[in-house]
């Protein structure tokens, strides 16, 4: 998957030989230093890190659990 289709906030699967030993792991689109795709990194959950997109090999996207919808905390 192509860093150019990444999504704004999305979760995705991916590996890095840099970051977690190169086990896959979930990683989330940031937006934090910019709105503009050049500025996009990605957030390491769990840690206070963001790296570079060109740091990871996208797997996919996160499907979300079917059994349990995500709900938006208004509700």
């Amino acid at each position: 998957m192509l860093t150019t289709s990444l999504v704004p906030e999305g979760y995705y699967w991916a590996r890095s030989s840099k970051h977690f030993d190169g086990k896959l792991t979930v990683v989330q689109v940031s937006t934090v230093f910019g709105e503009e795709p050049n500025y996009w990194t990605l957030a390491l959950p769990g840690t206070d890190q963001h790296a570079m997109p060109s740091d990871f090999e996208i797997i996919g996207p996160v499907a979300p659990p079917e059994k349990y919808p995500m709900r938006q905390v208004a509700e």
